[in-house]
């Protein structure tokens, strides 16, 4: 299938600028055939919801072949859809209907590692001399028989694995099952560039580029420094070291430059760049530097955050400064590898209060919000019993790392035990009592529901340039208060949050004779009840 540009935007700008973009994990969001596992021809039976909250784009996390060590993030097959998910027929036809709703599709890229199935991995390990012999990163071991340096993975134990056939081991800075391809190799760059192709080619607009600043390692193999001890947990030998050889080389940046070229050869692209870490705010603007380089970072500000409060806030906006050249933001709450922020951020009698204000921030931020499946109903997070656990990081960690499997279940469409209207037969994952209670159909029916805010916060949000692409200035940030102002355009918007459980003052220096564009919470001008906030026009 070959690309057709979509309409033009009416934007005056880029229409990723300021787009909001909702997150799908295909595993998760609706089964079409009953095996209890979601799939590509299901979410395409209900994209027509995905459009009715007033999103510009879907991400869709990784549907390609794959083994699912790791649930789809080791591949096996780029350019193959796995047969869990559908077939590329289902993913054209999910392409088509999109842009006749006016959604576009941003999909992932796995680029720092493929499965230990992917026919290239298995020509490599096969001996020293094959053609694809440096497509991953192999290395003697030490006299003693040792591994080549201290690098830990994340998901537990040394980022290396001892493969007698070549004898050498080869690295992998995740699961064993996923190796870690050289991308020094100028042979492995274009293979992969040539992957972003045939997906270009295919209709999508954009990719999210998963653990980009992984993709390169030190090829002289230093040893990691240890991490000083800051009185956070560690759960794993991972923490105890700073990520300063295995990850974030300087030859990342020329690779980016080389990929956006092809990705702004289509039109109205976009390229997102997952970057977490100690050192992320440096690497995201290093990789979103000039228009040669990616569009937008997806920053992990909040994502593992055990509270918000507004000097979070305040901090993660500085991270991203308004500087000519800097690149663009993208923000998000939760996704499918961190916890669900209501179960995070606010004790259960507040939750509801906390959701409505929840959203009005996300969509204040100067960047891109990315919702992730559900967080429009305020789904919380689950807690997965180990013997049904699936997350191969939680079972290695347990019980230390909270499951990625608790945000991972699936969305529910009804009510209705056990499938919740996401499938017909046994869901791969547990719909619990308290998100079936969060339906779909039950927030359609109440006017007043999470969900239909949404709605509108996103509806008032499209048509104020101030927020879609205005600067942003934090003029507030207290012990629970928070302002922003948001200018675009000669528009002048203020968005004010009371991010406390008892009523606070109005700030003294903001006026209160504004037009209120919406409130939540009890908000008005002059008032910030428990959770309160509002956006508000300053005259």
């Amino acid at each position: 299938m070959k690309r057709v540009p979509p309409a033009p935007s009416p934007e005056p700008t880029e229409w990723w600028r300021g787009a909001a973009i909702y997150q799908i994990y295909p595993r998760s969001f609706r089964d079409s055939n009953g095996d209890g596992i979601g799939d590509l021809p299901g979410i395409t039976a209900k994209l027509d919801y995905v459009a009715s909250l007033g999103v510009d784009a879907i991400w869709i996390s990784p549907f390609y072949a794959s083994p699912m060590a790791d649930f789809g993030y080791d591949i096996s097959d780029y350019r193959a859809v796995d047969p869990v998910f559908g077939t590329l027929a289902d993913f054209d036809a999910l392409v088509a209907r999109a842009r006749e709703l006016g959604l576009r599709v941003v999909i992932d890229q796995v680029y720092a590692h493929t499965s230990d199935r992917h026919p290239w991995f298995a020509e490599s390990r096969a001996n020293r001399n094959n053609a694809r012999a440096d497509w991953y990163v192999w290395a003697d071991p030490k006299a003693d028989g040792a591994p080549p340096n201290n690098w830990q993975s994340v998901f537990g134990g040394p980022s290396w694995r001892w493969d007698a056939r070549r004898g050498q081991y080869y690295m992998h800075n995740f699961l064993a099952e996923q190796p870690q391809l050289n991308l020094h190799s100028p042979d492995v760059q274009q293979a992969l560039l040539d992957v972003a192709k045939f997906w270009l080619e295919r209709g999508v607009s954009g990719f999210r580029l998963d653990a980009l600043n992984f993709a390169m390692h030190d090829p002289m193999l230093r040893d990691n420094p240890p991490a000083p001890d800051d009185g956070s947990p560690r759960t794993r030998p991972f923490d105890f070291q700073l990520q300063t050889y295995n990850q974030s080389h300087p030859d990342i940046v020329p690779f980016i430059e080389r990929l956006q070229a092809l990705i702004a050869s289509y039109p109205d692209t976009f390229s997102l760049a997952e970057v977490a870490g100690r050192e992320a705010p440096r690497d995201m603007k290093a990789f979103t530097q000039g228009p040669q380089r990616l569009n937008s970072a997806y920053s992990f500000a909040f994502l593992y955050a055990e509270t918000l409060t507004p000097a979070l806030v305040a901090q993660a906006l500085k991270d991203w400064p308004d500087d000519p050249g800097s690149g663009w933001p993208s923000w998000a709450f939760e996704n499918h590898d961190a916890p669900r922020a209501l179960s995070r951020w606010c004790a259960a009698e507040d939750r509801e209060a906390f959701a409505r204000m929840k959203a009005l921030l996300l969509l204040s931020l100067r960047g891109n919000p990315i919702l992730f499946q559900g967080e429009e109903l305020g789904l919380l997070q689950d807690d997965i019993p180990f013997a049904q656990l699936q997350d191969p990081e939680a079972i290695a960690n347990w019980p230390l790392t909270l499951s990625r499997d608790g945000v991972r279940t699936p969305l529910p469409w009804t009510a209705e035990p056990p499938g919740g209207g996401f499938t017909r037969g046994t869901p791969w994952l547990p719909l619990s009592a308290q998100n079936l209670s969060r339906a779909v159909e039950r927030q359609e029916a109440d006017g007043a529901s999470l969900l239909h805010l949404t709605r509108q916060l996103l509806r008032l949000r499209r048509g104020s340039a101030a927020l879609r692409r205005g600067k942003c200035e934090v003029l507030v940030a207290d012990e629970t208060r928070l302002v922003l102002r948001r200018t675009c355009e000669g528009q002048n918007l203020l968005a004010l949050f009371n991010i406390g459980g008892t009523e606070a003052l109005w700030p003294s220096d903001i006026a209160r004779d504004g037009e209120v564009l919406v409130s939540v919470n009890g908000a008005a001008a002059g008032t910030l009840p428990p959770w309160g906030a509002l956006w508000m026009i300053e005259n």
